[in-house]
């Protein structure tokens, strides 16, 4: 996978002020760690963003909010944004909001 600069540069201007966060090369794109753990990242095909097992419905009810599917499978609380919806700076920040609170609730690494 190609990453995608733009999409990189969004994810940055939205998760600039929080605190604890890293970026690195992973998936064949960039993440973004929170605390240590996996909150999203961003490829060239879209955003992938981690709302938890359960928290992920409200989410997949959007257009271009697709499960994140990796080997074949749907992983259960990863959600795939196409670059299209992850534009609408809305929807951005309520499912970045959800992961960040959802990503604090993990224990201390």
């Amino acid at each position: 996978m190609a990453r995608d600069a733009g999409l990189e540069q969004l994810l940055r201007e939205h998760l600039e002020a929080r605190p604890g966060l890293a970026e690195r090369p992973m998936f064949g794109g960039w993440a973004w760690l929170l605390d240590g753990h996996l909150l999203c990242g961003a490829r060239d095909d879209g955003v992938l963003v981690r709302l938890g097992k359960g928290n992920d419905q409200w989410a997949l009810a959007i257009d271009g909010v697709a499960p994140m599917i990796s080997r074949g499978r749907a992983l259960s609380g990863w959600v795939r944004v196409a670059p299209e919806a992850f534009a609408d700076d809305a929807l951005a920040a309520r499912l970045l909001d959800a992961a960040s609170t959802f990503v604090r609730t993990l224990p201390s690494k």
